[in-house]
């Protein structure tokens, strides 16, 4: 099996990664050279990635094919390309829906939208895929955690809260230049902040059968420093503004 990504930006090459280090058997992996940079690293660090000098010869020689480019690129691109019954198409492109892909691709190819985050490449991280479909739900098991959603209308939601990736690396970011400025080293104040932060993940991750509030209650002591911490940001609006964040890219992804 040869597998197409058209497009090589982060999460094309995340993706990549993650296959490259897992069992999953394929005979060559054939990337595009939009990212040149990106496309020669990949070329250079694993033997079955060759790069194509065109989109439709990635098509062509591909059974799967993966569409990783930006919602304008894609609506620019995918409508002029020809593909065959027997491809099966996972998008990861957040605001083309099925509807629009099966009109853009023309054939009646198995469609199929997913959400990799760029942990992939570490083989971690959910998978959220929409509609479920048993060999895309095995192949991504083997570099993540697969999750099948029915409704893509109910998919977006999931779209959604991944907007909330780099967010939370400005929140790492925020905490270790506080860190810094008060004198702590640099690789010390991160490596204590990314450290702490991963605990806490996979804490949530052991407990994750509880309601959430269960652990948001244990993690405070009457009058402690996380009960302040709590009480002030929800005072000053930060999870409030968390919600309507989260509720404006979901009403950008419903258009």
């Amino acid at each position: 099996m040869n597998l197409g990504f058209i497009g090589t930006g982060k999460i094309a090459s995340s993706v990549i990664t993650g296959i490259c280090k897992s069992k999953i058997k394929f005979k060559k992996i054939i990337i595009s050279e939009r990212n040149k940079k990106t496309a020669k690293t990949l070329k250079k660090k694993f033997k079955k990635v060759n790069i194509s000098k065109n989109n439709q010869e990635i098509i062509d020689k591909c059974d799967w094919i993966f569409l990783s480019v930006t919602p304008t690129v894609g609506e620019k691109i995918i409508k002029d390309l020809k593909f065959k019954s027997s491809h099966t198409i996972i998008s990861f492109i957040s605001t083309i829906t099925l509807s629009q892909l099966k009109k853009s691709i023309k054939v009646k190819a198995n469609i199929v939208r997913a959400i990799p985050l760029p942990p992939i490449s570490l083989k971690k991280g959910p998978v959220p895929i929409c509609p479920p479909n048993p060999k895309i739900k095995k192949f991504f098991n083997q570099i993540g955690t697969t999750v099948e959603i029915k409704n893509e209308k109910s998919s977006i939601n999931f779209w959604s809260t991944s907007g909330m990736m780099a967010p939370f690396y400005e929140l790492l970011r925020v905490m270790t230049d506080w860190l810094v400025k008060r004198g702590v080293k640099r690789d010390n104040a991160q490596k204590y902040i990314t450290s702490l932060f991963l605990a806490l993940s996979q804490d949530a991750v052991v407990n994750s059968k509880e309601d959430l509030k269960y652990l948001v209650k244990e993690s405070q002591t009457p009058k402690g420093l996380n009960e302040q911490g709590v009480k002030e940001l929800t005072k000053a609006g930060f999870y409030k503004s968390l919600e309507k964040t989260l509720n404006s890219i979901h009403k950008r992804l419903n258009k």
